[in-house]
């Protein structure tokens, strides 16, 4: 059925100050919202998170966290920076960077979501003889388009490969002034011996990159994902209590793993030998 308003020219006329003119009809602004949203690769069991259905309960941090979120995608594209949300596992960081992410998309804006782990099993793909996919079909859109959600930053294993893969993203991206959101479970510690920070972890070009593009938001509270069927607000503001500010704080991670591969680095991936990969 063809648009009654502009029988499918996808323009439609307008009287300003007297004046007629064009101008873009609703019908092509829905079908593009559409397709930016369909080209976003937000997974399906985030493609409905947006501000109005995060639940926000008393957590001073987690409030505060939500509303920078909040008028971060407000001033999008004309925000000065990126988001870089740092905490637990659960605590909805993926949450508030998908609505904003949202935000952006409703307004016609262009965005990508990629969960890193899997960005970067993509990338190896491209390494396949048998896959057709060239590794700068995958790195050319994360390089360009105006707003990319990078997920679960430094959750991958440590390698060459890893560290000049993703610093080649976000240096691109830096020098592009383009905006980035990042999510990590990983402490924003400057200290180059705390093996579980995130500097460690991604390496300390992309990690400076990361500060000069972003404001950095580290909070805690209770774990969405613990929530009973059907719970609200009392039940993670009861979970927040039991919780308490030291259980909140950020996880251990292995680090008597690391430091056994710094001590033997030919046993471990920060000794990597070689390959496209690190493999």
């Amino acid at each position: 059925m063809s648009c009654p308003i502009c029988d499918d020219t996808r323009w439609k006329p307008v009287d300003v100050d007297g004046i007629r003119r064009v101008v873009r009809c609703e019908c092509w602004q829905g079908e593009h919202t559409r397709r930016l949203f369909e080209g976003a690769r937000i997974p399906a069991r985030y493609r409905r998170c947006d501000f109005e259905n995060f639940q926000v309960y008393p957590n001073e941090k987690l409030t505060n966290a939500v509303s920078a979120v909040r008028r971060f995608a407000d001033a999008f594209p004309t925000s000065a920076k990126g988001l870089c949300l740092i905490g637990p596992h659960g605590i909805g960081k993926t949450h508030l960077a998908v609505a904003a992410l949202r935000a952006a998309l409703g307004r016609g804006c262009e965005g990508i979501f990629y969960e890193v782990s899997d960005l970067l099993r993509l990338i190896r793909s491209t390494y396949n003889p048998v896959t057709k996919t060239a590794e700068i079909e995958i790195l050319q859109p994360l390089v360009s388009v105006q707003l990319l959600v990078l997920d679960d930053v430094g959750k991958e294993k440590t390698s060459e490969w890893v560290e000049e893969t993703m610093t080649f993203i976000v240096n691109s991206r830096y020098n592009n002034r383009l905006t980035t959101i990042f999510t990590s479970n990983y402490e924003d510690n400057p200290d180059i011996e705390a093996l579980d920070s995130l500097q460690v972890r991604v390496g300390s070009r992309m990690y400076s990159r990361m500060h000069e593009m972003c404001d950095f938001i580290e909070y805690g509270g209770a774990d969405y994902r613990l929530l009973p069927p059907n719970g609200g607000v009392e039940d993670l503001l009861a979970q927040w209590k039991v919780m308490g500010e030291q259980r909140s704080r950020l996880p251990s991670r292995a680090k008597g793993q690391v430091r056994a591969q710094l001590k033997h680095p030919g046993r471990g991936e920060l000794g990597w030998s070689g390959g496209k990969a690190g493999s």
